[in-house]
């Protein structure tokens, strides 16, 4: 089994004031989130993962959704420029917790882009062209991925906010995907499983090895998932989706690479 780290951050007192794109805004449970965020880090330490978890930003509504300001592959990190302006200041910290572990590169002005938009699978990157990341960005990754084998492919999302809303990998050649919210045929040579209709953000999951974490709300989905033989460790994560966050939002997981 390969070691694992993943990089946290506490949930931000200020929470309720986090960006909203596609769903409308409700009142969100500070000691709930919280405390489905304690959960969700100990779900991680469940399968092995080695957890460094960040304090909270008390000014960044947004900051425990650390995902977005970095894609990080076994080669290097890339420090993203979210395409929200109020998220910018939150990838110091991020840069700054990776680089004990990578070489880091930076995404430039006029580039824009979230970590949620980013979906490696193998040797090739799927980015999501959503209101958060853009051309630029992909033509700029192209460049620093390029020496390392990788191929870097912009991807229309429509509907809602990030690419991993819409698909995630469950397994080695599985992507659980959501087909109103991507083309399937943007992703050649791999399996799918559907989301079920009536779960349309049930495809969001967090890929361990040969295990992922997902939320416990969408159930029709999590059938599908069980009778395509996918192991799974559920967690409560109701409450950051009020902030349209999901489980892959909430952590930076990456191999640890002994030099």
């Amino acid at each position: 089994m390969n070691q694992f780290f993943a990089i946290t951050r506490a949930v931000s007192p200020a929470i309720n004031q986090c960006e909203l794109t596609h769903i409308d805004r409700a009142p969100i449970d500070y000691e709930r989130a919280t405390a489905q965020h304690h959960q969700y880090e100990e779900a991680l330490r469940s399968i092995g993962v080695e957890v460094v978890s960040l304090p909270a930003e008390q000014e960044l509504p947004d900051s425990v959704f650390v995902e977005d300001c970095a894609i990080v592959l076994d080669e290097c990190a890339i420090i993203t420029r979210p395409g929200a302006d109020s998220r910018k200041p939150e990838v110091a910290a991020i840069a700054a917790a990776l680089a004990p572990h990578r070489g880091l590169m930076f995404v430039r002005e006029p580039g824009v882009v979230d970590g949620g938009d980013v979906l490696p699978v193998g040797k090739t990157l799927y980015v999501g062209l959503s209101s958060r990341s853009n051309l630029s960005a992909v033509e700029q990754m192209q460049a620093f991925l390029a020496p390392f084998g990788y191929s870097v492919r912009g991807i229309t999302v429509t509907g809602c906010l990030h690419l991993k809303t819409a698909v995630t990998q469950v397994g080695e050649h599985t992507l659980l995907v959501n087909p109103n919210w991507v083309n399937k045929a943007d992703f050649p040579d791999v399996d799918f499983i559907d989301v079920d209709p009536t779960e349309s953000f049930a495809a969001n999951a967090v890929l361990v090895d040969d295990s992922i974490i997902y939320p416990m709300s969408f159930p029709r989905t999590q059938k599908r998932l069980e009778e395509a033989g996918i192991k799974m460790v559920l967690v409560p994560a109701d409450e950051l989706a009020k902030a349209e966050g999901a489980v892959t939002c909430c952590s930076l997981l990456f191999r640890k690479i002994i030099y």
